[in-house]
């Protein structure tokens, strides 16, 4: 009974709520449910169409922008267009792909300001694409780039236009863009002045300039650049434009460590190119100030022009040879680059380089990854190498023909013996019979 009661009388409260008790329970569940609201289905939508967009070929989303007014609002959203790369050609020579003119317009007259990382494909030879590039940098005049990237598939286009005409558009991207971060220009005619005006807006973000066959470039302008832009972390030039100024630039305390440094050592007449040397004291001072830096050698000489180079210790840790080298020369690496990571060797001739590669084994304690092309190794040698170096190398590209049988191992035995000392399957590559 009593219990009945208490109900009774919980009920009767109840619905002789006041308008303060009731005014106090909305409150409540008002706090209950905060957050709980009805999404912005549109605004979802449009972040949905969004990230499909992004993940869409430009053509294919030009497209879908036909599908209604909200795409077509999302199509002009900045960004999608932050990112963007103009790929050039001639249609009337040339079947490859190219970014339609009428798509050209519209991105310099409504995106030119979103622009933050670009390139330009040149995918033909021809001078006329190379200048449709330049007449799209000479109007962004709005621009604020991040990166930039001029590329020629096929060469020489940049380099057959008038240089007072490329010069001119590149400085206005240069002046324009404040924070510029990287440089792509590889195979193009700047030149000095073009460079200080670079240093000049954009010397406190620039981290990364590749500028490999920039013949219009001399050392005192590459060196304008690293004395004065001590955030680079990346660089990529011809030997020419190595001096050991340029590396004690790079090795002063105002300036970061080194990530990579990419050197190309290219001759295009045999004998008419003269190599310096760089003195050892000044590769010990840039090392000492970046001791973790990837220094990538590409080796495009004739045998008589590598007399300068692997005379004293370098500490190139990635070595490419594109043409053929002597053994003499190898056997040098082996005593001259104890950094060594990668090695690759296109061409050598008819002697073995047994003694060469045991060398290098014994000496280049960090080697992981080797390429032989057209060169002879006896399958002793070859697998007395592989035991050496264990299973650090972690690629090892060898063609069939490269291995010499031998009393020990014929070519049917060799893969057997390599997986063994690799510690995994391991077989020589093989040429296309087609």
């Amino acid at each position: 009974m009593k219990r009945g009661r208490k109900t009774n009388e919980a009920n009767s409260s109840s619905s002789e709520e006041t308008p303060e008790k009731a005014s106090k329970r909305h409150k409540v569940i008002e706090k209950k449910t905060i957050g709980v609201q009805s999404p912005d289905w549109a605004n979802l939508l449009q972040d949905i169409i969004l990230q499909v967009f992004q993940y869409l070929p430009l053509l294919d989303r030009a497209h879908a922008s036909q599908v209604c007014r909200s795409w077509n609002q999302v199509f002009h959203m900045p960004d999608l267009w932050r990112c963007f790369e103009f790929e050039l050609n001639q249609p009337a020579t040339s079947n490859l792909r190219t970014t339609h003119p009428e798509l050209i317009k519209q991105i310099i007259k409504r995106h030119s300001n979103h622009l933050q990382y670009v390139s330009f494909k040149v995918v033909d030879s021809s001078k006329e694409s190379a200048e449709a590039a330049c007449d799209i940098l000479s109007q962004l005049v709005n621009c604020s780039l991040k990166t930039l990237g001029l590329i020629s598939t096929a060469r020489p286009s940049f380099m057959d236009l008038p240089k007072s005409h490329f010069i001119s558009a590149l400085t206005v991207v240069f002046v324009n863009s404040k924070s510029l971060s990287s440089l792509k220009i590889d195979d193009t005619p700047v030149d000095d002045p073009s460079l200080k005006v670079l240093v000049a807006n954009n010397s406190d973000t620039l981290k990364l300039l590749k500028m490999s066959s920039c013949p219009h470039v001399s050392p005192a302008g590459i060196l304008c650049v690293a004395d004065q832009c001590h955030g680079l972390r990346e660089l990529a030039l011809n030997y020419h434009l190595l001096s050991d100024e340029l590396l004690l630039a790079l090795s002063s305390e105002k300036h970061v460590r080194l990530e990579h440094l990419r050197i190309d050592v290219v001759s295009e007449n045999p004998g008419q190119t003269q190599f310096h040397t760089i003195q050892k004291s000044s590769w010990d001072a840039f090392i000492k100030h970046s001791p973790k830096v990837n220094l990538v050698m590409y080796f495009f000489l004739y045998e008589e022009e590598f007399d300068p180079f692997f005379r004293y210790e370098i500490p190139v840790t990635h070595l490419y040879f594109g043409r053929s080298v002597s053994k003499d020369v190898l056997g040098r690496v082996g005593m001259t680059c104890p950094r060594l990571v990668e090695l690759v060797v296109c061409a050598n001739g008819l002697r073995p380089l047994d003694e060469e590669l045991i060398c290098i084994a014994e000496r280049c304690k960090y080697l992981s990854a080797v390429g032989l092309g057209e060169c002879e190794v006896s399958c002793s040698a070859f697998v007395e190498f592989v035991k050496m170096c264990g299973g650090r190398l972690s690629q090892l590209s060898i063609m069939e023909e490269v291995l010499i049988p031998d009393q020990k191992y014929s070519l049917e035995q060799i893969h057997w013996e390599v997986s063994k000392h690799l510690g995994r399957v391991w077989f020589p590559d093989m040429m296309p019979t087609w």
